[in-house]
């Protein structure tokens, strides 16, 4: 990982470390929303990234468009919710690769699966089926810890690298009519908070980015109005705090959990607090 000190554009200062040459990172969810934009930024700062999702079209054509860019995208066919194919994924991933850098855990789905009108009609969580809440479940919570299991043994073995986890608002986690949805990505927080613990002794660092607000992506319900559409955040506005996450400005630290639309402030002051010659806050990320 290098820095040239270029200056990146779009929101957020990633000013010191935006050259990721030499990184291998894997998305999953990355062919649309908050992964698609994530995986643009890596890729656009110059790492080579995996594109993970479910195979089909929609992956193939993902792929197809950035390396048409010129763009050094790779597909990586994985169902998150499935151990067998998540560890038969990252097998082949890294028998090409040989390791990697950077985790990013984003696949996820939203209450529109279980509530097509969840924004404006919740319903109780007694009305959900138990085949909706464990689909939630399997793919926002089940998914993380199953990928970041797959991984993890490379990590430990080679001695360095990054996990990412995306999340989302607390308010959000409490809020009326979001069962499953809340529960998932409060389950997702706890499980990274533990994984910061268990994967510090190896040098491995883990964190959290979360937009910050709702986010114009296919989990917003289709009959959202007008106003109410023009207030969300765009997806690419994780793209910031994941370059950063994944530079070499950001070695050493873990157990944060950054909010795109504070990054600024938040980078600020991580760089004003970093002892001068010294990468990174806390001992332990690789």
């Amino acid at each position: 990982m290098h820095g040239d000190g270029r200056k990146r554009c779009g929101a957020g200062s990633v000013s010191e470390m935006d050259d990721l040459s030499g990184v291998r990172a894997v998305v999953t969810g990355a062919t649309s929303g908050l992964g698609a934009a994530i995986a643009d930024a890596l890729l656009e700062a110059g790492a080579t990234v995996a594109l993970a999702a479910r195979p089909g079209p929609r992956l193939d054509t993902a792929v197809e468009g950035r390396r048409g860019r010129g763009l050094a995208a790779e597909a990586l066919a994985v169902d998150v919710r499935d151990p067998d194919v998540v560890d038969r994924a990252v097998g082949s991933l890294l028998e090409r690769w040989g390791g990697l850098e950077v985790v990013v855990n984003n696949a996820g789905i939203g209450m529109r699966t279980v509530n097509p009108r969840f924004f404006d009609d919740p319903r109780p969580f007694f009305e959900v089926s138990p085949e909706g809440f464990a689909d939630v479940i399997a793919t926002n919570l089940t998914g993380y810890f199953l990928v970041a299991r797959a991984f993890a043994p490379a990590l430990v073995a080679q001695g360095h690298g990054r996990i990412v986890n995306v999340t989302m608002n607390h308010g959000t986690m409490r809020r009326r009519g979001f069962v499953p949805y809340g529960p998932s990505r409060a389950g997702a927080e706890s499980l990274s908070t533990i994984m910061v613990e268990d994967l510090r002794p190896y040098g491995i660092s883990v964190n959290m980015v979360l937009p910050g607000g709702a986010t114009a992506t296919g989990m917003i319900p289709d009959a959202l109005p007008e106003a109410a559409r023009r207030s969300l955040l765009p997806p690419e506005v994780m793209g910031p705090p994941a370059v950063f996450l994944a530079s070499e400005e950001a070695r050493g630290v873990t157990g944060e959990r950054i909010v795109a639309t504070e990054f600024d402030g938040w980078l600020a002051s991580f760089r004003a607090r970093r002892v001068p010659g010294e990468q990174g806050t806390t001992a332990g990320g690789g």
